[in-house]
């Protein structure tokens, strides 16, 4: 049986959950749960494929505390990524593929070029891997501040406490710009895609023609009798 990891598995998860894993195995450390003896009658091999599996599943279960955090932390501007393609492509302007969701876009980018739609998932899933970091580093700074007072090394353990935030506060930002990076990239190259407008402007096209007309009135027509002129 062959296991495999793929890029976006490997940056989106893989690489957040191995922070858990260090993170849970400080903290196995200092309940004295995990020990040097007890870790050391495992398998080199067998130790590997566990950490990576547990890697692979602590960062796929923990991929919506990554999203709640970026609602939490604020942001400095709000950054679109249409609008800023539009400001350094402005022959671009009226186009109909501008309207659609960058996933959508991305779909059909795929479908075009899947080397060329590789470089935006790669650049996705690095803003996913960053952001997904912040909460494990966000856990260790709360360990830190914990080791401040019952620790036996407080200063260092404030050093560290500050790292930490400052850490996950950044990577939070750093995801953004990911995110934004990867939605210009994803339109800068649908902008070269021939006959992306066409497919798209053709539903909107199918649905105006569509349009019922206008129902006279339901009501049957007057029997009243004509009176005739007089004359």
């Amino acid at each position: 049986m062959n296991f495999a990891i793929g890029v976006f598995d490997l940056f989106a998860y893989t690489i957040p959950g191995a922070l858990y894993v260090a993170f849970f195995g400080y903290l196995g450390t200092k309940l004295h749960i995990l020990t040097a003896a007890s870790i050391g009658g495992v398998p080199t091999v067998a130790l590997i494929v566990v950490i990576v599996v547990l890697s692979f599943l602590l960062g796929y279960l923990a991929y919506p505390l990554g999203e709640a955090l970026e609602r939490i932390v604020p942001r400095r501007r709000s950054r679109n990524a249409p609008e800023e393609f539009l400001r350094r492509t402005p022959e671009a302007e009226g186009r109909p593929f501008l309207k659609e969701n960058t996933h959508l876009l991305l779909g059909a980018l795929q479908l075009h070029d899947k080397e060329v739609a590789a470089d935006v998932t790669r650049v996705r899933a690095s803003g996913l891997m960053v952001r997904n970091c912040a909460p494990p580093l966000l856990f260790g700074a709360v360990a830190a501040i914990v080791e401040i007072f019952a620790g036996k090394h407080p200063f260092i353990a404030a050093g560290f406490a500050v790292l930490f935030l400052l850490a996950s506060l950044t990577l939070v930002t750093q995801s953004r710009k990911f995110g934004l990076w990867a939605g210009m990239k994803t339109l800068e190259l649908c902008f070269w895609i021939p006959e992306i407008d066409e497919k798209l402007a053709a539903p909107q096209n199918d649905k105006a023609s569509k349009i019922p007309a206008t129902e006279t009135s339901t009501q049957p027509p007057s029997t009243s009798p004509v009176t005739p002129p007089n004359r």
